[in-house]
């Protein structure tokens, strides 16, 4: 890994190459590829238990805002295109899925453009490989070109900075129902912690045959059990990962100059900045966003450290912008126009090492 090229921006959140259709200096190309990971399977369970098909929509926007999202945080809000490529075991998904994940790209693509994100959507490959893929796997390819003077790295990060957190839980005025925040990265952990031994019985498809059965779907939860959410257990796991498409775009238009770094808290949860850092800074996040319930139950269901749950989760809040105090409050205010959650949750100081604490309401954990 050490001897990949890292590209033109090696402090980027994703690798930028040199414009080498056009051969333009003052352009660059990106392409990142994501999927929606095991959460299709769960998908997959509350289609068989419930008959609903709209989860496959949701399986598609996660597909889809895992490469997106990523994209946000060197600057790029399109144009995109994107491909997707699904792999199915035939016998266990029908067309009729294929084209709920097929038809809920599109129109989750109509719906980013009537905020300003245009999207070409490519067509892709669905193959049958269920010699390989139990059920079925959704995985997407985006690719973007922009100027070069309009990509975000993070070697402007200083101290000084503070740091401006964005819920990943609500409803915000591009989504049509409560969202729990959780996204697309732990969700093997959340399945099994969450749900009931039942389903391994019933879906052996379902399971990694490998694993211990005393770690196989340990839960309480039925998919259609109430949760004290707007959501039963199986909708709360499945909510579609949120994008900050329509908010990314505003920020960039009116602060770029102020935006010092732009971290999307996937896989690496609440520690994610650390891989980008520039040296000798410590960050610390002493104001985080309160966690929404769906952390909270997986917790207790697990008895996980809580420290090991800000490494896994977002914990609430999925993207982080590094700016200004001035600017922050700003940030905060644009946000609340999308009805996102948004307040400064921490600050940037100088250290001899790189680090993170995290001071929050279940504990002090340093990393």
């Amino acid at each position: 890994m050490a001897k990949l090229d890292k590209g033109l921006f090696p402090k980027a959140f994703c690798k930028i190459y040199p414009d080498y259709w056009a051969n333009d200096n003052d352009y660059c190309n990106i392409m990142h590829a994501d999927g929606a990971g095991t959460k299709s399977i769960l998908a997959y369970l509350y289609w068989k238990e419930t008959g609903d098909m709209s989860v496959w929509k949701g399986i598609a926007i996660d597909s889809i805002v895992m490469n997106i999202d990523d994209m946000l945080c060197v600057g790029a809000t399109g144009p995109f295109t994107y491909s997707s490529t699904i792999g199915r075991n035939k016998h266990l998904i029908p067309g009729e899925v294929i084209g709920a994940i097929i038809n809920g790209s599109q129109e989750f693509f109509d719906t980013l453009k009537t905020y300003g994100i245009d999207v070409h959507f490519m067509g892709g490959e669905t193959a049958d490989v269920g010699d390989v893929v139990r059920t079925v796997i959704v995985d997407g390819t985006m690719a973007a070109r922009m100027p070069r003077k309009k990509i975000v790295t993070t070697d402007n990060i200083r101290p000084g900075d503070v740091i401006v957190s964005f819920a990943s839980y609500g409803q915000a005025v591009y989504e049509t129902e409560y969202n729990s925040g959780i996204g697309s990265n732990g969700l093997t952990s959340a399945r099994h912690e969450l749900l009931h031994h039942d389903y391994a019985t019933r879906y052996p498809e379902s399971i990694d045959p490998a694993l211990p059965k005393e770690v196989v779907y340990n839960g309480k939860y039925k998919v259609t059990d109430a949760t004290g959410t707007p959501l039963d257990a199986g909708r709360l796991i499945l909510s579609p990962t949120r994008t900050y498409a329509p908010l990314v775009l505003k920020v960039l238009e009116h602060h770029f100059e102020q935006v010092h770094g732009i971290i999307h808290c996937s896989g690496g949860g609440q520690t994610k900045c650390l891989h980008y850092l520039p040296q000798g800074l410590r960050v610390v996040k002493n104001n985080l966003l309160p966690a929404p319930p769906i952390f909270r139950m997986i917790q207790e269901a697990a008895g996980t450290e809580w420290k090991e749950m800000y490494q896994v989760f977002n914990m609430g809040q999925r993207l982080e912008i590094f700016t200004d105090e001035d600017t922050a409050k700003a940030l905060v205010r644009l946000a609340a126009t999308f009805n996102i959650e948004a307040q400064v949750s921490g600050y940037v100081e100088a250290a001899e090492t790189n680090g993170l604490r995290i001071e929050s309401e279940f504990g002090t954990f340093t990393y």
